[in-house]
């Protein structure tokens, strides 16, 4: 089995949609971004490519390439998933943490979770969502933006005898 370990932050800008976890979340502001700004599947796609030792987001899908503008985050995750399935690893589970100060995403939260497993072929119980607050503390807490930690556990596919 291997770990690893994803990150990404964005800032809360007007005139963007908010998505995460591939749900448009009704707010006033959204993540600003290359692609739609999705920092949760940001941050899952760097675990399980930290995971595989495969680098991160950005040498897969650099902001650089225009092929990648407004994309939506969830392709970039199946894509994940095939180069993970290609090097021959699986996913065990995944967990995750957005902080945010507003919106509350309890209710999107079953959504998020199926949108991930879906796109990389597990099963909903495979994958953890939560979400908490920074009680009013630094850019997070003053609403300028999200930020999302990851931690993914895959393993190796076992050759056959």
């Amino acid at each position: 089995m291997k770990i690893g370990f994803g990150y990404d932050v964005h800032p809360l800008v007007k005139d963007r949609k908010l998505i995460l976890g591939g749900v448009e979340i009704p707010f006033k502001k959204g993540l600003l971004g290359h692609s739609d700004g999705d920092a949760l599947i940001h941050a899952i796609i760097d675990a399980l490519l930290g995971a595989a030792s495969l680098g991160d987001i950005g040498s897969h899908f650099p902001d650089t390439d225009e092929k990648y503008r407004d994309i939506s985050s969830l392709i970039l995750l199946q894509e994940t998933g095939k180069i993970l399935a290609n090097q021959k690893f699986h996913i065990i589970n995944i967990d995750s943490t957005i902080v945010l100060e507003k919106p509350k995403l309890q209710k999107y939260i079953p959504e998020m979770k199926s949108n991930i497993a879906d796109k990389l072929d597990i099963k909903p119980e495979q994958v953890s969502i939560k979400a908490t607050r920074e009680e009013g503390l630094g850019f997070v807490g003053k609403g300028e933006g999200i930020k999302v930690y990851a931690v993914a556990l895959i393993g190796e596919f076992k050759q056959e005898c």
